[in-house]
Order: structure tokens, then sequence, then C-alpha cells
């Protein structure tokens, strides 16, 4: 079986193409979002072959699964803090430093709107959050072992409700979540995971 367009991360020239389209991929995102993405526009701002775009990626939201392939992996590691409530605020400072940022708060408006409509890039979508909730999920579980948090918590299901709060501040506000914001989202999550509510 054939990889999936975009997929393939050889080095040299290609992993240069690579970065170039997914870079201007990510700006007409941010700049007049999913509607407005063309594979040939791409191309030109890129500076690459038309054909190498449509024969690499394929169409649209192939291009569109690979970028958000390449922000999972690019995004920064978890902080480990010596204890679950500092790293459920690191985590949600990271979150709110992502969607405050003018290029990438864009860029995820678009593709979640994109996501409502277009099921490829929903479940590109879903598979960005599947690999950011597994890097923190570990977080959670190191605190179940020290004793702060109940045996059986559920790891992903705290780590997805730190950030649930901000995005929904996001998409239902249009204002980007501020430093007091990310502090409530921890909190929150904090004191349910301790009252064991994320026990599965």
């Amino acid at each position: 079986m054939s990889a999936e367009p975009g997929t393939v991360r050889p080095g040299g020239r290609t992993a240069r193409v690579r970065t170039a389209v997914l870079r201007a991929a990510g700006d007409v995102l941010a700049e007049r979002g999913f509607a407005h993405l063309d594979l040939a526009d791409v191309a030109r701002r890129a500076e690459v072959g038309k054909t190498t775009v449509y024969r690499r990626w394929g169409s649209v939201t192939g291009l569109v699964a690979d970028l958000l392939a390449d922000m999972a992996e690019q995004s920064l590691p978890r902080e480990e803090t010596g204890s679950v409530l500092g790293d459920l605020r690191a985590n949600a400072s990271l979150v709110r430093w992502t969607l405050a940022d003018a290029r990438q708060g864009a860029l995820f408006r678009a593709v979640i709107a994109a996501a409502t409509c277009d099921e490829r890039t929903a479940q590109a979508l879903r598979r960005f959050y599947e690999v950011r909730v597994a890097e923190w999920a570990p977080c959670v579980e190191q605190g179940v072992a020290r004793g702060e948090l109940p045996p059986g918590t559920d790891a992903k299901a705290v780590v997805r409700a730190v950030s649930a709060p901000l995005y929904y501040e996001l998409l239902t506000t249009g204002t980007a979540p501020d430093t007091p914001a990310a502090e409530r989202a921890a909190q929150a999550a904090y004191a349910a995971a301790v009252a064991g509510v994320y026990v599965s």
C-alpha cells in the first residue's frame, strides 16, 4: 500500500520542499481560511512547481492533513514541574500561548471550521490532538504514581479538560484566552481530578 500524500519524510531537497509548502499552506489558512486554500497558490507562495505539489499531496485535504501532522511533531514537548498542578498549568500556558499567537490562533480557527464539513480534515485534526494529549498524559500518570491523584484517573481526560475551555473561549468569543483563563482551566481540571471526577 502506498503512503498517504505528503507523509513520506525523506531528507534533502524533498524535505526543504515539504517545509516550504507546509509553511505556505499555514500562511494561507491563517490569512484567508480553508475556503481559499488552493494548491496552485500554495505552490506559487512556496516557490515550487505546481506539479510537485499536486503529485505529492494530491488535494487540499491531503495538504492540511500533512500540515497538522507536522504541527504535532513540531509542538513543544511537555514540561514536568514535579507536581500535577504545575504540569497542568504549563500545559494550559502552552495552549493559551498557541491560541494567542496571531498566526497559530488563526490557523487553528480555520482548520477547526474546515473539520466541521470535511471528514478528512476532521480525522487529521483528531490525530493532531491524539499526539498532543498523549505527549502530556504522562504528567498525570506520574501524579497518580506520586499519590497526588486517585488511582484509575484517566490521564488523557484530564489533559483534554485543561485545553477544552481555552478552545471554547476562542471559538465562542473570537478572543484568545488570557493568562487568568489558563490558570482557571488548570485549577479546574486539577480540582476535578483530585475529587475523582476522572476516575474510570
